[in-house]
């Protein structure tokens, strides 16, 4: 049926609806901008922003970095990422040095103000835990399909 040569009919599958809550890019993305104002407050108290905050994650995991492994662990490029290590050196919890074994790279370290700061965060990944109130299974289970969501689209 039409009205006013508009169809009625429910979408052809492989044309998809265009309905606001059928679209799960904004279901990603108000997902996305919720967990980022929650993680406002407890970043603000250590002094960080959360792509920040991203950087330091890194970081503690593994001190010493070079810019363009710390950048594909965090899919940014070198342009998003030098403004971000820029600051927090500025800021003191990490410091660029030009690698021996080859000067034009340049390996990422923390100090010890930015490891210190590994133990006032530790709060951060609780709090966030909390308020998404996810079970322990659905937490494993959301990772997974969004990992699996991000090659496909990376790769397709």
């Amino acid at each position: 049926m039409e009205e006013g040569g508009v169809s009625t009919a429910e979408p052809d599958a492989r044309q998809g609806s265009l309905l606001l809550d059928d679209q799960l890019c904004f279901a990603l993305y108000a997902a996305s901008r919720a967990v980022t104002t929650r993680y406002r407050p407890l970043l603000d108290a250590l002094g960080l922003t959360y792509p920040q905050y991203l950087v330091m994650l890194v970081l503690w995991e593994q001190d010493s970095i070079s810019v363009r492994d710390l950048g594909a662990a965090l899919q940014l490029e070198s342009s998003t990422l030098s403004p971000l290590l820029k600051r927090l050196e500025s800021s003191g919890l990490l410091r660029r040095e030009r690698r021996p074994e080859d000067e034009r790279s340049v390996a990422i370290r923390l100090t010890e103000a930015g490891a210190h700061l590994r133990e006032r965060a530790a709060t951060v990944p609780l709090a966030i835990g909390d308020a998404m109130g996810l079970t322990p299974e659905q937490d494993a289970q959301a990772k997974q399909l969004l990992r699996l969501l991000t090659a496909n689209v990376t790769d397709g």
